[in-house]
């Protein structure tokens, strides 16, 4: 939880107790349904939580503003942010129903008022969102085509709709297709953490 409080120290009460109830219940809930891997589940708050949160480093929502968490799993994105932007709206889905009961229980342990699980792959997914987060889901050219239905025309943040996605890895190939318009942000801006040298956030307008 350290590592939490040294990239946010602005966090509010509430969020710091929110954020601390997060490696009990996913310790437990891990022990059940295998949401993160067995070996990672110390690394919580350095490999899972700081990297979802530190997309608000990119950017401050308004409020109101919808998120689509597209493929969460366990939650991921989705959870961590729902905490940091409670005036902002999530819906997390995912093709696995085990992993949907493991986000609909820790949102209710900690108190979330903002978000709504579904078990739901995302061509099904019809709703209108502004953003859809995810973490490295599948690549990017294939999860444009599936998504793009889902971005809202409305326009009322800083940054134009569309998507934002963490990476790691060689991405060249990747985002290659969307050169002239995707932004590739190195999380190794927002942190001196060793871990996140070859990872990155993703945003590409829609």
């Amino acid at each position: 939880m350290k590592t939490i409080l040294d990239h946010f120290p602005g966090l509010t009460q509430d969020q710091v107790s929110q954020y601390e109830a997060l490696q009990s219940l996913y310790t437990d809930w891990n022990q059940k349904i295998n949401v993160i891997s067995r070996k990672d589940i110390e690394n919580l708050y350095e490999h899972h939580v700081l990297h979802s949160m530190l997309i608000s480093k990119f950017f401050h929502p308004v409020s109101g503003t919808k998120f689509l968490d597209f493929g969460t799993g366990g939650g991921f994105p989705g959870i961590p942010l729902a905490i940091m932007w409670p005036e902002c709206q999530f819906h997390l889905i995912d093709g696995t129903g085990k992993k949907i009961k493991v986000v609909e229980e820790v949102s209710k342990s900690i108190g979330l008022k903002n978000v709504v699980a579904s078990h739901i792959r995302g061509e099904e997914e019809k709703g209108k969102y502004d953003f859809i987060i995810s973490r490295a889901v599948m690549p990017l050219q294939d999860m444009v085509k599936i998504v793009r239905k889902n971005i809202s025309q409305r326009q009322h943040n800083a940054i134009g709709n569309g998507i934002l996605s963490l990476k790691g890895g060689d991405i060249r190939l990747e985002t290659s297709p969307f050169r002239r318009i995707i932004e590739t942000i190195p999380l190794s801006e927002y942190t001196s953490l060793d871990w996140y040298k070859e990872k990155y956030l993703i945003y590409l307008p829609l």
